[in-house]
C-alpha cells in the first residue's frame, strides 16, 4: 500500500507538474485531501491574460483595416511581410516560454495542468500570436469550469476556425473539416456518428469565421439556413445548436471521461471507474472541476498500480525538474530546442489530434536526452544536438514557423550555448539538513522517484561526489534524475 508521501507525490505529478522544492516538508505531513483542497484553492482565481505580442505587431493590429486593404491590394512589400512573419514567430516563441514559466512557478498548478490537457485536446497550430494568445486565454479561463462553455468558445476562436478551414465553409460549398473534428476529437469520438451527420453539421457551421482582429463573426449571407438532419434530429440547425446537440449525447461525457482517465490515471482503462466519472460529469452539466475532484479524491486513484504508471511528457519532465530544482536560465532559448528534441513543443502540435503520448514519448534518442537533461542543467553544459527537420513536432513540414529552430543555415536558436542554469540548491538541499549521511541516499530517492530503482542504490552512489554533504546531495539528485525510473510519474 502506498505511503502518504507516495500518494502526495502522485497527486502533485498528476494534478500539477510535480512537487516544488518548497513543498517537500508538506509531502509527508499534509493529508492528501488537504493537499488537493489547497491545489483547488490556489487555482480558483481568474488567470491573468498572457500578452507577449510586441509593440510593432500591436501597432499593426490597431490599424488592422488599413493593413487588410494593403494586403488585398498587394501593397505590402516582401520585406514587410517577412518582418511580420518573423515577429509573429518570435511572439509565439515568447508565448511558449511565458506559459512554460507559469507551469513551473505558478501556485495554480491544477489550473495550469488542466489547461495543458485542453491544449492537447483542442490542438491548433497557428502562427498568429494574437490568435494563439486568445485561444490560450479561453483554455486557461475555463480549464476547470464548464466544458460546455469551453467547447463553444474554443469552437469560435480565430485560432481554431483558421486551423480547421472554417473560413472556407460556405453555403453550397461546405467544408467538413471542423464538423468532423468536433465530433471525432472534441466530443463523442470516432464511431458514434455517421458521415451524413458530418455533412449535415458542416452545413450548420457555414458562415462561421473571424475577422482580422480575431473576433468571431457570423456571416449570414454565407450560412445554409435549410433543414439538416443530425443525430436523428431535423431542424434548421446553426452551429451553436449542433454543439449543444453533441453535448446532449451522454457519449460526449463518456469520451471525455475516458480520455481524462487515460491521461491522469492509467492508460489501462477501468470501465467501471470511467462509467462512474462519465455519469457524474454528465449530471453535473459538464462541470470540469467536479470531474477532477471526483477523480483526485477517489480511493482507486491512489492504488499502487496507478502510481508511476505514466511516462512524463516532455513538458512535464522539463517543468518538473525546474520545480524541484529552482533555477534561472540565461539561455532560455534552449528550452525551445529541448521541446523540439523531445517531441513536444507548446503551440506546435503535430496535428489536430494533438500529441499521442504514452510510449510514443520514448525512443532511443529521446530516452538518452531525457537522462542527460539533469546533467545539462547542473553542469551548465551546452545543448549541441540538432532537431530533425521533418518530424512529428513539425507535422511533416519543413518550415514549421518556429523561430530559427528549423533553419540550419542561420543556426539554431538556443543551441550550442551553455544553458546558464543558476540552480538555487539551498532551497532544495535544506530539506535534507536533519537527515543523517547514511540515510541520505534513500531520502533523496524517496523524494524524486515514484517507482523502485531496478539498479541497486549502492550502484548509483558509486557515481556521486562524496567530497562534502552538499556535493553528495547534489550529485545523488542528478544521478537519480538521470535514471529511467525518473521518467515515470
Amino acid at each position: 500500500m502506498a505511503t502518504l508521501l507516495q500518494k502526495n507525490k502522485h497527486l502533485m505529478w498528476r494534478a500539477g507538474f510535480g512537487p516544488a522544492a518548497a513543498q517537500l516538508p508538506q509531502l509527508s505531513t499534509l493529508s492528501t485531501a488537504d493537499l488537493f483542497a489547497a491545489l483547488q484553492a490556489a487555482s480558483a482565481k481568474t488567470p491573468a491574460y498572457i500578452d507577449v505580442a510586441d509593440d510593432y505587431l500591436k501597432g499593426l493590429r490597431m490599424g488592422i483595416d488599413e493593413v487588410g486593404r494593403m494586403q488585398r491590394k498587394m501593397e505590402m512589400t516582401d520585406a514587410q511581410r517577412k518582418e511580420v512573419r518573423q515577429r509573429q514567430r518570435e511572439g509565439v516563441k515568447n508565448l511558449n516560454l511565458t506559459w512554460l514559466h507559469q507551469m513551473v512557478s505558478s501556485n495554480a498548478q491544477l489550473r495550469e495542468k488542466m489547461a495543458f490537457f485542453w491544449h492537447g485536446h483542442f490542438a491548433a497550430r497557428n502562427l498568429n500570436v494574437f490568435y494563439q494568445q486568445q485561444l490560450l486565454d479561453v483554455i486557461r479561463q475555463h480549464a476547470l469550469g464548464s466544458f460546455r462553455t469551453l467547447l463553444h468558445e474554443v469552437s469560435k476562436s480565430a485560432a481554431m476556425l483558421n486551423f480547421l478551414n472554417a473560413q472556407q465553409n460556405r453555403k453550397g460549398r461546405p467544408n467538413e473539416n471542423f464538423a468532423r473534428e468536433v465530433m471525432e476529437l472534441f466530443t463523442m469520438g470516432r464511431g458514434h456518428y455517421t458521415e451524413q451527420d458530418i455533412k449535415e453539421a458542416a452545413r450548420a457551421f457555414t458562415g462561421w469565421g473571424a475577422n482580422l482582429e480575431g473576433e468571431f463573426q457570423f456571416r449570414m449571407a454565407q450560412h445554409d439556413d435549410g433543414e439538416k438532419t443530425i443525430m436523428g434530429y431535423t431542424a434548421k440547425f446553426r452551429g451553436e445548436e449542433v454543439l449543444d446537440l453533441l453535448l446532449a449525447q451522454k457519449q460526449t461525457a463518456q469520451f471525455i471521461a475516458a480520455k481524462i482517465y487515460r491521461l491522469f490515471v492509467n492508460e489501462q482503462e477501468n470501465k467501471k471507474h470511467i462509467d462512474w466519472l462519465a455519469d457524474r460529469f454528465f449530471k453535473s452539466e459538464y462541470n470540469i472541476g467536479v470531474l477532477m475532484q471526483d477523480l483526485f479524491t477517489a480511493d482507486w486513484f491512489y492504488e499502487d498500480k496507478n502510481i508511476g504508471s505514466k511516462i512524463k511528457s516532455p513538458i512535464e519532465l522539463v517543468a518538473g525538474m525546474q520545480r524541484m530544482l529552482p533555477m534561472e536560465l540565461d539561455n532560455e532559448e534552449s528550452l525551445l530546442v529541448m521541446q523540439r528534441l523531445l517531441g513536444q513543443m507548446l503551440f506546435y502540435p503535430p496535428n489536430v489530434a494533438g500529441w499521442p503520448g504514452g510510449r510514443t514519448w520514448i525512443d532511443s534518442s529521446t530516452l538518452l536526452l531525457r537522462m542527460r537533461l539533469p546533467q545539462l542543467f547542473a553542469a551548465n553544459d551546452a545543448l549541441n544536438l540538432r532537431p530533425k527537420t521533418d518530424d512529428d513536432v513539425m507535422g511533416g513540414r519543413t518550415d514549421s514557423g518556429e523561430p530559427d529552430i528549423d533553419k540550419p543555415k542561420r543556426g539554431v536558436a538556443g543551441m550550442g550555448k551553455p544553458l546558464g542554469a543558476q540552480i538555487a540548491w539551498n532551497e532544495y538541499s535544506d530539506f535534507f539538513k536533519n537527515i543523517s549521511r547514511d540515510a541520505l541516499p534513500a531520502a533523496v530517492q524517496a523524494q524524486l522517484l515514484q517507482v523502485p530503482l531496478r539498479t541497486p542504490l549502492t550502484t548509483v552512489q558509486r557515481y556521486t561526489d562524496a567530497a562534502s554533504r552538499d556535493a553528495f546531495i547534489k550529485s545523488m539528485t542528478v544521478q537519480l534524475m538521470s535514471t529511467p525510473e525518473y521518467q515515470l510519474c
